[in-house]
C-alpha cells in the first residue's frame, strides 16, 4: 500500500510539474511563432533546384522573402518558373559565389529589392568523384573555392548588415565527410570539414553581435546529382551504391529535400537563439550506426 501510494504521489508531482512548466512556457510567451520568419528576408545560395530549392520553399511558407542566385541564365529562368509554380515570388540573382566582386553586388541587389538579409544559406556547392591519385590541383582547387570559400565570402559580404541589424542567422550546408573521408572525395570532405570549422569559428567571433552560425550535415539526399546512383540496373536490381546507402541507414531509406526543410527553418528562427556553432546532421542515423554484422 505504501509503495503503490508513493508511486501515486511521485506520478501527481510529475504532472504538476509539467502543469506549471506549461503555464510558464505560456507567460514566457514561447509558442510555434517563434520558428516563425515573417518578413525577414533569406538568402539561399545556388537555390535553383534541389536542397537549396526546398529550403526556401520552407522559408517562404514561414513568413520570409527570397532571394536566391544561380550562375547563368537558363538556370536562372527555369528556376524562377518553379518557384512561380509554387506560389513563391522569389528574387534571382546570376552570380559566381566564388568571387567576391560578384558576391558584393548581388548583395548588394538584394539589399535594395528586398532589405538587409537576415538570414544567409550557403548551399552553393560542387563533388568531384575522383580518386585522389587522378585529380589534378586545379580541379581539387575549384571544389574547395566553391565549397569552402564562398561560403567565407558570402558570410564576410552580409555580416556587416547583421551587425547593423542586431541579428542575423548563417547557416551552411555541411556534410557526412564533414566528419567522414570516402574514396574519391578528397577534394570535397576537405572542404566540408574545413566548412565544420568555419561555421564554429563565425559563432566565436560574432556570437556577441547576435548572430548564430550552425550547419546541417545532409545525408544522403535522393536529388538531380544522387540520380545515377539511384538509377536502376539493367537486370531490374538496385544500384550497389543505393544498397549500401540503404543498408548502411537505420532508417533504410536515402533522404529527401523535404527532411531538411523543418531543420533549416528552425535554425532561421528565432527558436534557434541559443543554438550556435553546431552541425545538425540529418542523416537518417548513418552516422550513429556501424552497421550490422556480417
Amino acid at each position: 500500500m505504501f509503495n503503490f501510494h508513493l508511486t501515486r504521489f511521485v506520478r501527481l508531482s510529475i504532472l504538476y510539474k509539467v502543469l506549471d512548466c506549461k503555464e510558464m512556457i505560456v507567460d514566457m510567451g514561447f509558442g510555434m511563432d517563434a520558428f516563425r520568419l515573417d518578413g525577414k528576408v533569406a538568402w539561399i545560395t545556388g537555390a535553383a533546384y534541389g536542397i537549396g530549392f526546398a529550403i526556401a520553399e520552407a522559408f517562404a511558407a514561414a513568413g520570409a522573402r527570397i532571394a536566391f542566385n544561380c550562375r547563368d541564365e537558363r538556370h536562372l529562368d527555369k528556376a524562377l518558373e518553379d518557384y512561380r509554380a509554387k506560389g513563391i515570388d522569389a528574387m534571382g540573382c546570376i552570380g559566381d559565389v566564388s568571387d567576391e566582386a560578384q558576391v558584393e553586388r548581388m548583395v548588394r541587389e538584394i539589399e535594395a529589392k528586398l532589405g538587409v538579409i537576415d538570414i544567409l544559406v550557403n548551399n552553393a556547392g560542387i563533388i568531384r568523384r575522383v580518386p585522389m591519385l587522378e585529380m589534378s590541383a586545379a580541379d581539387y582547387r575549384q571544389v574547395i573555392d566553391i565549397d569552402l570559400v564562398a561560403p567565407f565570402i558570402c558570410a564576410k559580404a552580409v555580416i556587416p548588415g547583421m551587425i547593423q541589424k542586431g541579428h542575423g542567422k548563417i547557416i551552411n550546408i555541411c556534410s557526412m565527410t564533414s566528419e567522414l573521408g570516402r574514396e574519391t572525395v578528397s577534394a570535397y570532405a576537405a572542404a566540408k570539414g574545413g566548412l565544420k570549422m568555419l561555421t564554429r569559428n563565425i559563432c566565436s567571433e560574432y556570437g556577441g553581435a547576435n548572430i548564430q552560425c550552425n550547419g546541417i550535415g545532409p545525408g544522403y539526399i535522393a536529388t538531380p546529382q544522387t540520380e545515377p546512383l539511384r538509377q536502376r540496373q539493367p537486370d531490374g536490381s538496385r544500384h550497389p551504391f543505393d544498397q549500401f546507402i540503404v543498408a548502411k541507414t537505420p532508417a533504410g531509406r536515402w533522404g529527401e529535400a523535404e527532411d531538411l526543410m523543418g531543420p533549416a527553418v528552425f535554425l532561421a528562427s528565432d527558436a534557434s537563439n541559443f543554438v550556435n556553432g553546431h552541425i545538425l546532421y540529418v542523416d537518417g542515423g548513418i552516422l550513429a550506426y556501424i552497421g550490422k554484422q556480417p
